[in-house]
Order: C-alpha cells, then sequence, then structure tokens
C-alpha cells in the first residue's frame, strides 16, 4: 500500500513541475497585453510616442547620403533655419503655426477650422542641412500648445450652425520658431528640386517636436500620471512574470 501510494503521488508532482511555467507565462501575456491596450487608448499619440523613442538617430549628413537610396525611417537633430520668418503677437521668428477651433464632443476635441501657416524651412547641423518637409506635418508635431478654452457663446459667428452656446470650446495654437533646436523623425527622400528633405513614408508620420524627449512624451499623455502608471506597471510586471516563466522551466529541464 505504501508502495502504490507513493507511486499515485509521483505522477502529480510531475503534472505541477510541468503546468507551473504556464500560469507566469499566461500571467505575463495577459498583463503585457493589458500595458499595450492602456498605451493604444492613447491613440496616434500613442504611436508618436513609440517613433520617437525607437528611431535609430543619424547625422544630417548620413540622412542626406540616405535621401538617394533606399527608404529608411530615422531620426535626426539640429537647428532649426529659415530665410523668411513670420512673427507672432510676442514678435518670436516662427517658421509654422497651426492653429485650431475645437468643440468638446463626446469626451474629446473636434476641430472645426484648422488653420497653418508656415514658411520653408530646416534643420541644419554644422554645415548640413536638410529640408523638412513640413506639408506632412500633421499628429507628429509634438509642441507646448497654447490654448484658450471657453464656450461656443464666445465665438457664436465661428461655431457650426446649430452648436449650443454651452458647448465648451478651445483655441488651440501649435507654432515652431526659428530659434528653438528640433528632433526629427521621417524618411530622407528628394524633393521636386532634387534637393534632400525629410518626409513622411513608409507607412509612418513625420514626427517634429522642439522638446527633448522625456518632455514631449508629457506632452503626448497631457500631463496625465494615471494612465502611462498603469501602462507601465503592467509591462513592467509581464517582463518578471515571463521571466520566472522561464527560469521555472530551465529549473523543471534541470530537475
Amino acid at each position: 500500500m505504501a508502495r502504490r501510494f507513493l507511486r499515485a503521488l509521483c505522477c502529480p508532482a510531475r503534472i505541477i513541475a510541468a503546468v507551473s511555467p504556464l500560469i507566469p507565462l499566461a500571467a505575463g501575456l495577459v498583463a503585457l497585453a493589458a500595458g499595450i491596450l492602456v498605451l493604444r487608448t492613447y491613440g496616434p499619440r500613442y504611436r508618436v510616442g513609440r517613433l520617437l523613442a525607437s528611431t535609430p538617430e543619424v547625422s544630417i549628413a548620413e540622412a542626406r547620403a540616405l535621401a538617394a537610396g533606399s527608404p529608411r525611417y530615422v531620426r535626426v537633430r539640429g537647428r532649426i533655419d529659415a530665410e523668411d520668418e513670420f512673427e507672432d503677437d510676442a514678435h518670436r521668428p516662427l517658421v509654422f503655426r497651426r492653429t485650431r477651433l475645437q468643440l468638446r464632443r463626446d469626451g474629446r476635441w473636434v476641430s472645426f477650422e484648422d488653420n497653418r501657416e508656415r514658411v520653408p524651412f530646416e534643420l541644419s547641423e554644422g554645415l548640413d542641412a536638410i529640408a523638412v518637409d513640413d506639408s506632412t506635418l500633421d499628429v507628429g508635431l509634438v509642441v507646448v500648445p497654447r490654448e484658450s478654452v471657453g464656450t461656443a457663446a464666445d465665438m457664436p459667428d465661428r461655431v457650426p450652425a446649430g452648436t449650443p452656446p454651452e458647448a465648451p470650446a478651445r483655441l488651440l495654437v501649435e507654432q515652431v520658431s526659428s530659434v528653438e533646436h528640433a528632433i526629427v523623425a521621417g524618411v530622407p527622400g528628394l524633393d521636386s528640386s532634387g534637393a534632400p528633405q525629410l518626409t513622411a513614408g513608409l507607412g509612418r508620420p513625420l514626427v517634429m517636436t522642439t522638446l527633448e524627449p522625456a518632455e514631449a512624451m508629457r506632452i503626448l499623455v497631457e500631463g496625465e500620471r494615471r494612465r502611462p502608471f498603469i501602462a507601465a506597471a503592467c509591462l513592467a510586471g509581464g517582463v518578471i512574470l515571463l521571466t520566472v516563466s522561464l527560469a521555472l522551466a530551465i529549473a523543471g529541464l534541470l530537475s
């Protein structure tokens, strides 16, 4: 009886040893999926942040050399230069300004007017320079926004007909000055005149920020801390659980 009892216990022990790595493996995959889903609630801003963080950086000279070759998505840094600028209300020299009028609908801001002012500009590094195709700038522009929030009653002649006067409205201004440095991520190519430029391509947007990456990330999450913390905790927990699963699997093989 004792021998039979011991033999009966051997099988469950083996099953537990074999199955136990699957538990943290499954939990780790769930945690990673949850973290990615939380990040995706930021919509296009999540992709912009990922591109800023993961795109390989090259010099402007290297980007110019890549312009005539196979398309490649890269990131460069440089000083903004332009032959012609225009001024804002504070007499700052600008090369790009986007002004939007928006209404709050279903928990998000929806634009009903989108105006752009721009002049040709480039990024320079020493004696090297490359133009930026600002006509493709959209969700990829990450700067400190200037905004004024009110209601539709504050701009009755601008809002669409039928808008309730109490509807939340705002003026959002994003601008780039020629006295700033910038990080631009895009595909080096040749414009219509054969000059090198950075533009959108390979299914990715042109990304430009006048901020350091960490500051740009804070703008992308709109200063919110809760969702990024939850996403980071899920991703970190997922990696830890997958590591535990791997360690258990190796231990089971060696035992």
